[in-house]
């Protein structure tokens, strides 16, 4: 997984130690001779404007330091909030002078900066841009950055130089893995190089990492969580400290901490209570991106087209159409935060061609017919799968989302507790209301469970209404929705019908309650006329041909689970036939008897 990380950085960032990108607000322009000219804007009005090569002060928690050259406009520029608390202005204070002192050494060596210190020693003209950062309602946290004379310090040569030879010097050490007092790891490995973990070179351990920031929303903190860290004595081994027990190069560490940062920036997708970032060995066009279909999001905005689109990209693959993406490969991770640490809930990698393959037939598994009977169910977003199986989505834990992540991405079965969940739900709505609003994400993930059990799977278990099906529990759910419609031919809305009265008896111990609904449909019977008393005796007719005298006493959950399929697809029947276009016997005289 980091050598993964490592290699994306690798591709396609500009990652080094001592850098960082960083979320920019706001530019302070500088005429050559240090006159303030204006406040530039950046980005847009959600987010800023992503900028590298941002140096990055170590040692922060110490105290009293900041970021050269760029900062917040509260360390900057002294830009505070009204009426702040009085300990957080002097903080700040404290963190402005070291700023300065910063600057004034770096100008020293790089004329450049000159102006920036002259405007920064001027109280005139610091309270010149704070006036102009007001009137732009800027806020003390927004990151600011600078222009001197047309020119980003940021990005010259000489500047970068400077800030790398400062930051050697600090560290204590003659060479940029050479960690000083401030960040060495006190233990047996102080006075001896260790192997990096990653790139097997000789190194000494830092004692911590940098952090992973992006990861608040999902039980991490704002401040940043840490991948790689050993805080405490349990986790750690053979006397090593700290982040000693996984040595790595400073180069490595900045390169597997950038590449995650950046995806969870630029490549992540929140589903539920986790984090999921994906990428792709070789670049991929965002049309030709199978997990951007899976988490619901279609460039083109159509709806329905993600099976259609899996099976378009997968022959295009087989065929030798698209070579580029046959040869890529896919990497995922799952994350989530807890007490400052990430946590990783899954890893996979693989194939390209796995991967359409397998989303093709996550679509394909999940496919039922639409209640109305025109159709298939559009195709279900993944956060729609995921809430299927609880009352509100933030129920939903973490690893049950992760679970079910594996599961789409790399083809596996559907474990039987999600499909109990899922059939929890269907029939907690089934009795709640006469005519409920079916969810088909849920329902699908029923039928993805049995087309995808064991090896072989159930090939009886078709997206529409199958009268041949071999399992006597999918005709009881059959024979239940054919006499409740019944009911409501002969008697109309009654409340709390057949369904609401023996669906939870019926489809956990069809033998014992079978007897009773038949003598009541005979009741209904009678209440019909002649025609269509006897379409409905025809349709009971066809049913029972097939259960004969195989009604169980008692089902076990995927007994149940088929029952409610039964149920669900027969619903959907007098609209439709078991394919697609296939139209059955309609009932004109329901309607008007109703």
């Amino acid at each position: 997984m980091l050598n993964a990380l490592v290699a994306y950085s690798k591709a396609r960032l500009d990652s080094e130690p001592g850098f960082k990108a960083r979320e920019l607000r706001w530019r302070i322009d500088l005429a050559a001779d240090g006159r303030f000219l204006n406040v530039q804007p950046l980005g847009d009005a959600k987010r800023g404007e992503n900028q590298p090569r941002c140096p990055d002060m170590h040692s922060m928690n110490s105290g009293g330091r900041a970021h050269f050259l760029v900062e917040t406009a509260q360390t900057a520029i002294l830009l505070f909030k009204a009426h702040e608390d009085p300990k957080k202005i002097f903080t700040a204070e404290e963190r402005h002078r070291f700023f300065v002192l910063l600057l004034e050494e770096a100008a020293k060596s790089v004329q450049q900066l000159a102006p920036l210190v002259e405007l920064l020693a001027s109280a005139h003209l610091l309270a010149e841009v704070r006036q102009a950062l007001a009137a732009h309602k800027v806020k003390p946290s927004d990151w600011i950055g600078w222009q001197v004379d047309g020119v980003d310090p940021r990005l010259d040569s000489d500047v970068q130089a400077w800030w790398r030879e400062w930051r050697r010097r600090d560290l204590g050490g003659p060479g940029q893995d050479a960690i000083g007092d401030a960040n060495r790891v006190s233990n047996p490995a102080k006075d001896n190089p260790m192997v990096c973990l990653l790139t097997g070179t000789s190194t000494a351990p830092l004692a911590t990492h940098p952090k992973i920031t992006g990861l608040s929303g999902v039980g991490g903190l704002a401040m940043g969580d840490v991948l790689v860290g050993f805080d405490k004595a349990a986790f750690g081994s053979y006397g090593l400290d700290q982040s000693a027990n996984a040595a790595m190069t400073a180069e490595a560490v900045q390169n597997y901490v950038d590449g995650l940062n950046d995806l969870i920036k630029t490549r992540s997708r929140k589903l539920s209570n986790t984090l999921v970032v994906h990428w792709f060995k070789e670049r991929v066009e965002p049309q030709d991106d199978p997990l951007a279909f899976l988490y619901g999001m279609d460039p083109e905005g159509t709806e329905s087209a993600a099976l259609a689109e899996m099976r378009r990209l997968l022959e295009s693959v087989r065929t030798g159409q698209r070579a580029d993406l046959g040869n890529n490969r896919y990497y995922a991770l799952t994350l989530s935060g807890a007490s400052g640490r990430v946590m990783v809930r899954d890893w996979m990698e693989g194939k390209f061609e796995d991967l359409v393959q397998h989303v093709e037939a996550w679509f394909a598994d999940l496919a039922i017919v639409a209640r109305d009977g025109k159709g298939h169910a559009p195709n279900p977003k993944f956060l729609a799968v995921c809430g299927a199986l609880v009352r509100d989505l933030k129920d939903l834990p973490a690893p049950t989302t992760a679970t079910l992540w594996r599961v789409a991405v790399q083809g596996l079965s559907i474990p039987q507790p999600l499909m109990t969940q899922a059939l929890a739900r269907f029939r907690a709505d089934i009795v709640a209301r006469d005519q409920p609003a079916f969810n088909h994400a849920r329902i699908g993930l029923i039928r993805a469970y049995f087309v995808r059990k064991l090896l072989g799977g159930d090939s009886n278990m078709t997206a529409y209404l199958n009268p041949a099906h071999p399992e006597p529990a999918y005709h009881c759910g059959r024979l239940l929705a054919v006499l409740a419609d019944l009911q409501r031919a002969a008697l109309g809305d009654v409340g709390a019908g057949v369904v609401q009265r023996y669906y939870a008896a019926f489809s956990q111990t069809p033998g014992l309650v079978l007897g009773r609904l038949i003598s009541n449909a005979r009741n209904h019977r009678g209440k019909l006329e002649s025609g269509l008393a006897w379409w409905y005796d025809q349709r009971i007719a066809e049913v029972m041909s097939q259960l004969q005298d195989r009604a169980p006493r008692i089902l076990d959950l995927e007994g149940q689970g088929l029952f409610a399929l039964g149920y669900y697809q027969q619903l959907a029947a007098p609209r439709t036939g078991n394919k697609p276009g296939e139209v059955t016997e309609s009932t004109p005289e329901l309607k008007e008897t109703k």
